[in-house]
């Protein structure tokens, strides 16, 4: 349980990806990649807030306006220091914890948010995540911070890739901060279910036609790729190379 703590949920999106522009507004089984997290990320029951954190510019407007349409919370900030989007937007929502979710996840799994934040909230480190120790597939990462740690990270990260990637001054800094791996039950970290590239989108679209709700989870997916181990291949090659390079 939560208590009196706000838990908000921000989800950074941005219409300016390097590989896939306007990725998070593709559409997935006739609805937008955004609308699919945001509904995954409001399922779950340990968060009170949902934020979406876009940018000032100009071809954001489209996230913004989307946001208007249906409703959802919306932050607008700096492109380029995302801590800093990061920050600002948990300090209007008046947040005491932060969960970091990306919009490139539309497979992310609201009872593994659950677990990730009932973990943080049973063992109070500083931060915690769910990609910090091997297990989970990508693209159901969740991390989790106090809010004193994000504005620790955001006073004091002076690198540029420390304000691009928003939780790297804290788990940099474990002797500072008290971290919290959360990890799976078993290894599934070879499957990638993040959205980057075209090859990404199309595995996502083939997992969402197979099955007649929204509402499929975790386990749901594994079990699919048991069942036809080819929608794997999809994005396969994609994989290989960030292993790789990895």
């Amino acid at each position: 349980m939560t208590g009196d703590r706000n838990v908000v949920a921000i989800i950074q999106a941005r219409m300016g990806s390097t590989r896939l522009p306007g990725k998070v507004l593709a559409e997935i089984k006739g609805s937008p990649m955004l609308w699919h997290v945001v509904s995954r990320v409001r399922a779950a029951r340990t968060l009170k807030q949902v934020v979406i954190a876009t940018t000032t510019e100009r071809a954001d407007d489209a996230i913004a306006g989307f946001c208007r349409e249906q409703g959802f919370f919306c932050f607008r900030g700096s492109e380029n220091d995302v801590l800093d989007r990061y920050y600002q937007a948990a300090r209007e929502y008046r947040a005491d914890i932060v969960v970091r979710i990306t919009s490139d996840c539309p497979l992310i799994d609201p009872k593994i948010i659950d677990r990730t934040v009932q973990a943080f909230l049973d063992e109070r480190p500083d931060y915690a995540s769910n990609s910090l120790a091997c297990g989970f597939p990508q693209g159901l990462d969740t991390e989790v911070m106090t809010f004193p740690a994000l504005e620790a990270a955001w006073l004091e990260a002076d690198q540029r890739y420390q304000r691009a990637h928003v939780t790297a001054f804290l788990y940099e800094n474990p002797k500072r901060f008290k971290i919290l791996p959360v990890a799976a039950d078993k290894d599934y970290s070879t499957h990638r279910w993040t959205v980057d590239t075209l090859e990404d989108l199309e595995f996502v679209r083939a997992v969402y036609s197979r099955f007649k709700n929204r509402t499929f989870l975790f386990q749901d997916i594994l079990d699919l790729l048991n069942r036809e181990p080819a929608l794997s291949d999809i994005n396969r090659s994609i994989m290989q190379k960030v292993l790789q390079e990895g």
